[in-house]
């Protein structure tokens, strides 16, 4: 944790999984598959160096790749101008039928979604219209009641239509702080700590009438998750769009009540006067946002699974016989829920720590991220400052061969 309040954005609780249990019913999976693209190479003209993707979906490394469907359909998207209206609520109407909830929307990525949530809850509690959010929430219902062990960074998000946060720990806080002024609960689904369940935490709120929104930004796989948490009953649950989805990087999913959905597409972009203005959604990333589901769709768990752990075999095979060096895959229970790649190392034998071996792979070409918890105290995962952390599930076609010889070059030359 961050502090005694905040909880860590990387927090993640591993659980224990071999890598060779899946291989043989491995899937072609590669999102990256496609012919070589066209037209002027932009990054190598801005001297922009790419990389290969050896730590996951993180935002700072600009998320996911999309798969070659859903760039067909973004590029597609950019040919003709439609009423962005009229997209959204297609696109909403559409996405809520495959997710199989009442009403869905496009957001500009996972944070915006919260935000459009809260001012959502905010309208409904208050029958405020969009020009007067935040400005004139002061002195209405205001509160968002959250647990102790779930504020994270992205309070923000919400705080921008300017509500108070209520902290609690124990159901009898929780009772307690659910009032007259509650507009919302916010669950963060990854959260490691937290006394009060999903389940509990609905009925309490749900016995006051509060609707609760889920944070299941990163929750993906497994796909089930996409109708899992509505289905429970959470009022609003809000996805990232270019991590497990594969969709654009600034595109996300507000999924949950039509009467919250369609207060959200009031506080949302084209609207002028209103919170999420600046939260645009382009009409190509509305697009692939709506593919990237469709594709996301086609796969099954087993098959992604599959080819995660076939990629994370070749460099478990290129390393283990390493002297000092031992491996482990383990898979998050719940963000980020693929397997992970935990190379122990002894740095006095090796000559070399888990960072510098970050370094060099960094600075190398082609320049190499590992998971950033790589040389910590893991973060929340099960890591150690003397293990290399890294995961398959963002590489293209062969790199993992790519990550495996620079990775085994490192280690076996570190003395030398």
């Amino acid at each position: 944790m961050t502090s005694g309040r905040r909880v860590a954005l990387s927090r993640r609780r591993f659980l224990g999984c071999g890598p060779a249990a899946a291989l043989a019913a491995a899937i072609p999976f590669r999102a990256s598959a496609a012919a070589p693209p066209t037209g002027e190479d932009y990054y190598a003209k801005l001297g922009v160096q790419p990389i290969i993707n050896a730590a996951g979906t993180y935002t700072y490394l600009t998320a996911a790749v999309m798969p070659p469907s859903v760039r067909r359909a973004v590029e597609r998207a950019a040919y003709h101008p439609v009423r962005l209206k009229d997209l959204q609520k297609a696109s909403g109407e559409y996405l809520a039928r495959k997710l199989r909830c009442e009403a869905a929307l496009v957001s500009c990525g996972a944070s915006a979604a919260l935000t459009l949530a809260t001012a959502a809850c905010i309208a409904k509690a208050n029958g405020l219209r969009p020009e007067e959010i935040p400005g004139g929430v002061a002195g209405r219902k205001n509160e968002v009641v959250v647990q102790k062990a779930h504020r994270y960074e992205y309070d923000h998000a919400m705080q921008l239509c300017n509500v108070a946060i209520k902290e609690v720990v124990t159901v009898d806080d929780y009772r307690a702080a659910l009032s007259e002024r509650t507009v919302m609960t916010n669950f963060f689904n990854a959260a490691e700590g937290g006394e009060i369940c999903q389940e509990q935490w609905l009925a309490v709120a749900h016995e006051h009438g509060v609707p609760c929104h889920l944070d299941a930004a990163a929750d993906m796989p497994p796909i089930e998750n996409l109708w899992k948490y509505t289905g429970m009953g959470f009022d609003l649950v809000c996805f990232s769009g270019g991590k497990g989805i594969r969709g654009p990087q600034n595109a996300g999913l507000l999924l949950g009540r039509k009467d919250l959905i369609e207060l959200a597409a009031q506080n949302d972009n084209p609207n002028s006067d209103a919170v999420g203005r600046g939260m645009k959604v382009a009409k190509e990333q509305i697009v692939g946002m709506v593919a990237a589901v469709d594709w996301l769709l086609e796969q099954s768990n087993e098959g992604m699974e599959a080819e995660f752990l076939r990629s994370t075999a070749v460099i478990q095979r290129a390393v283990e016989k390493i002297p000092s060096v031992k491996t482990r895959v383990i898979t998050p229970p719940i963000a980020n829920h693929v397997p992970h790649l935990i190379i122990d190392i002894d740095p006095k034998q090796l000559g070399i720590t888990p960072l510098e071996v970050a370094e060099k792979l960094r600075n190398g070409t082609p320049s190499i991220e590992l998971n950033p918890a790589t040389g910590t105290d893991g973060r929340g995962l099960m890591g150690t400052p003397n293990s290399i952390i890294l995961s398959t599930w963002m590489l293209g076609d062969g790199e993992e061969r790519i990550v495996a010889s620079r990775l085994r070059s490192v280690l076996s030359r570190a003395r030398g």
